[in-house]
């Protein structure tokens, strides 16, 4: 048996153990850090969990990194790109996209600020 057999599913089943650990020391922390303010932390979720700027958010980068998907794909069925020419074309168009549905939801936001 070859030792990487052994060794990923150790080290996968150990990543997935700390990063469930860190998340609820990090949420703890936080909840005491709200608590010593005098803050009632249940209070602080739900103002998150209703937060329409997050949605919108996330519906402009999702379209706008379809929007980039889409367009990798004509441009490299358009150019004939086979291989590893067409990789990068994929990941930037998605990133520059997702991005400017992330500034155009900040620019949404900075002109309409959320009422409360």
């Amino acid at each position: 048996m070859d030792a990487t057999m052994i060794a990923v599913p150790i080290t996968i089943s150990l990543g997935a153990f700390l990063m469930v650990w860190a998340l609820r020391y990090l949420q703890n922390k936080e909840n005491m850090a709200l608590i010593e303010r005098g803050l009632n932390p249940a209070d602080q979720k739900r103002n998150k969990e209703n937060d329409p700027t997050t949605t919108l958010k996330n519906a402009l980068m999702f379209m706008g990194a379809g929007l980039g998907l889409l367009l990798a794909i004509i441009i490299t069925n358009t150019l004939h790109l086979e291989g590893d020419a067409n990789t990068g074309i994929y990941f930037s168009l998605i990133a520059i996209f997702g991005g400017m549905g992330m500034l155009g939801a900040y620019l949404y936001e900075r002109k309409n600020p959320p009422v409360e």
